[in-house]
């Protein structure tokens, strides 16, 4: 047995405060499984009754005739602890608490902290508290105190939410999403998000799982699960609100600044695949796409309309989210040509809308086209999909036409989710095709279904470039042991020295003062300094404002300039970020960030999605930088911040001058 079966599976229930007043919490629990299809036994508990709705009643748990499996305890705050009490000993063997255990306890402690030490010391999970209860449709087992639709059928999708109302919400979705498990964890006093993932993905029926994520308070179970979903092929989808933890309030460096609080949340989904997503529509667009089976395929977008100016709408909004629209191979050019009307371009997105032949005809013909041209991951009927007279012979059937020519994914893409007529929906969801309600957050659905299928044949993760760290050494020395290139550097402490490294390094040479971490911010650096005449008037410019320590460095040639940096996250450790670099790094904020350690590999993917990708490639006529020697340089960062994981608390390599040739970090600064 899973330690979650007892309450998500549970064979008896005792509804301690059940009642019969309509609407209490302890009416709507009883009648939640009653007409949910539990079919194990109920026992309602509440001295003031001796029958409620049909079934006998106890005056106390321990009055039921045996241990239960799960004890709901439907009573208010002032109650619980002493409830609590009685079913652990009655040995209930999973508690839910819909009450929000504000106070204190008899013993003076706060009431959430005391319920949760009865519940661990006799190794019994809670569900909750302050929150809505669960619903197992699979297994018919509804632990609810308030109203959901009785008609949920079962289906591959898993729900998991810090919001109690969302938990509501989706259960009313109204598109005909169907789950097997929807929880609302509440405080998780001592069953976290992980466990209810962990226990889902234990089940052959979850093919897809959705979280609504308000903090993780559990890393370390919360990254096993999501290892145990990769290893399962189950897409998660995640909306994560909130702040972190980390709360700092001092910003020692560049990284620390860039970071913000959201950046270990972006590198633990990018390290594990999750699709991250911002709004609930996006999660149900997704989440449905997901769940319709369909084996995702790498390419683009293939769209068919039958409007010109929605046509226009969907490539706007394509661009600006990033869904790719292929150009079209010749066999499908020829094929659209020979099916569109007169003065109608055979190009991608189509628009087919036109007089001379049966509208469904055209429509369904026209998306098979796109569906077999290899350019083509994904196909998409772009139409408002308004009531029509007949839906049965509508454009639900052209979709499900074409979509029966091919394996590809296909989904109906409608601008307005307010205009969908439920009854063609209706059709089109029952033939297995996905209708997503809106222009953006389908088309962001889309993009995670395509970004799913190139990672599905991502390599596995390479062996380490690096031998591991040896132990404490110098800065130099450490970027050194890593294979991280950096300018020769000599320190000096007066202008003699200073000229002495110059001649060894050879001109040119950079000047920087070692007294200020942020060295360009107070005038702490000086390039392109040609000989020992210039070198002298910078030294004595520099040592009489900032001190007289400073170093000596190879002048390195100009290329685009790069940010690596490490934070350190107290509940997840050290994250690696990478962004644009030099005085623009606060500015832009332009940075992807990564579970260290990553290879050259997906150190590659991760700079790809730099905005500053466009000056790495060749910008207005410049050379294009060397992008694989600025991948290797992060690959080998990685492996030195995972070796170091709580040695330091911040890292900044800034800037990594990347040229046609080679990747250099130039300066760097790290803190302990």
């Amino acid at each position: 047995m899973h330690t979650l079966d007892h309450m998500l599976r549970a064979g008896s229930v005792a509804v301690i405060g059940a009642s019969e007043r309509p609407g209490s919490v302890g009416e709507q629990t009883l009648r939640q499984l009653q007409g949910g299809g539990f079919t194990g036994t109920i026992h309602p508990v509440n001295p003031g009754y001796e029958t409620v709705l049909g079934l006998p009643c106890h005056p106390s748990i321990h009055d039921v005739g045996g241990p239960v499996d799960l004890a709901v305890l439907a009573v208010a705050n002032a109650r619980l602890e002493e409830e609590t009490e009685k079913a652990i000993a009655a040995g209930a063997g999973a508690l839910a608490i819909f009450a929000s255990c504000h106070g204190e306890a008899a013993d003076g402690s706060p009431l959430r902290d005391r319920i949760a030490t009865l519940a661990n010391e006799a190794g019994v999970p809670i569900c909750g508290g302050n929150g809505m209860g669960f619903l197992n449709i699979e297994d018919g087992v509804r632990i609810c105190g308030f109203h959901q639709p009785y008609d949920l059928e079962p289906g591959g999708v898993t729900f998991l939410s810090h919001s109690g109302s969302l938990f509501s919400a989706m259960l009313h979705n109204r598109r005909g999403l169907r789950f097997n498990l929807v929880v609302s964890t509440g405080l998780e006093l001592n069953t976290r998000m992980s466990d209810y993932m962990d226990w889902a993905l234990a089940r052959e029926s979850t093919t897809v799982l959705t979280l609504f994520l308000e903090t993780i308070r559990d890393p370390e179970g919360f990254r096993k699960a999501l290892g145990v979903a990769q290893d399962r092929g189950v897409p998660v989808v995640s909306l994560k609100v909130g702040s972190s933890q980390r709360g700092r309030e001092a910003v020692a460096t560049h990284s620390e600044a860039i970071a913000g609080d959201d950046a270990v949340y972006e590198a633990l989904f990018d390290a594990h695949g999750v699709h991250r997503v911002t709004t609930m529509d996006e999660l149900v667009d997704t989440a449905e796409l997901f769940a319709a089976g369909r084996r995702p395929h790498r390419g683009g977008l293939g769209a068919v309309h039958d409007s010109g100016g929605e046509r226009a709408l969907l490539i706007d909004n394509a661009e600006r989210v990033g869904v790719p629209l292929p150009s079209l191979g010749p066999e499908t050019v020829a094929t659209l040509t020979d099916l569109l009307d007169p003065g109608l371009e055979a190009q991608n997105p189509v628009d087919a809308w036109g007089t001379g032949r049966d509208a469904k005809e055209v429509f369904s013909e026209c998306l098979a086209a796109l569906a077999r041209d290899p350019a083509i991951g994904v196909v998409a009927f772009s139409v408002d999909l308004t009531a029509e007279e007949n839906p049965d012979d509508g454009y639900g059937s052209a979709v499900l036409d074409a979509a029966k020519t091919t394996d590809k994914p296909f989904a109906v893409l409608a601008n307005i989710a307010t205009t969908v007529d439920p009854a063609q929906a209706d059709v089109i969801r029952a033939g297995g095709i996905p209708v997503l309600q809106g222009t953006e957050t389908g088309l962001r659905a889309i993009g995670h279904l395509l970004d799913r299928a190139e990672r599905l044949e991502w390599p596995a993760q390479q062996e380490r470039l690096s031998p591991p760290w040896p132990g404490p050494t110098g800065d130099h020395a450490l970027l050194g042991h890593y294979g991280i290139p950096t300018p020769r550097t000599i320190g000096a402490i007066d202008v003699d020295e200073a000229l002495e490294a110059a001649r060894i390094i050879g001109y040119p040479v950079v000047l920087k003062t070692t007294a200020a971490a942020h060295k360009t911010e107070v005038g702490g650096v000086v390039v392109g300094i040609e000989g020992a005449e210039h070198l002298a008037v910078a030294y004595e410019d520099m040592s009489r404002r900032l001190g007289p320590e400073v170093a000596v460095s190879q002048q390195i040639p100009a290329g685009v300039e790069i940010a690596l940096g490490m934070v350190d996250d107290p509940q997840f450790g050290p994250v690696v970020l990478v962004s644009a670099g030099g005085t623009l790094i606060e500015m832009l904020r332009d940075r992807v960030a990564l579970l260290p350690p990553v290879d050259r590999f997906r150190a590659t993917r991760a700079i790809e999605r730099l905005a500053v990708v466009k000056l790495l490639s060749g910008y207005r006529g410049s050379a294009p930088a060397d992008v694989s020697a600025l991948a290797e340089v992060v690959a080998r960062f990685s492996e030195l911040v995972a070796d170091t994981a709580g040695i330091f608390a911040s890292v900044d390599l800034n800037p990594v001058i990347v040229g046609p040739d080679s990747a250099v970090a130039v300066d760097f600064l790290f803190q302990t």
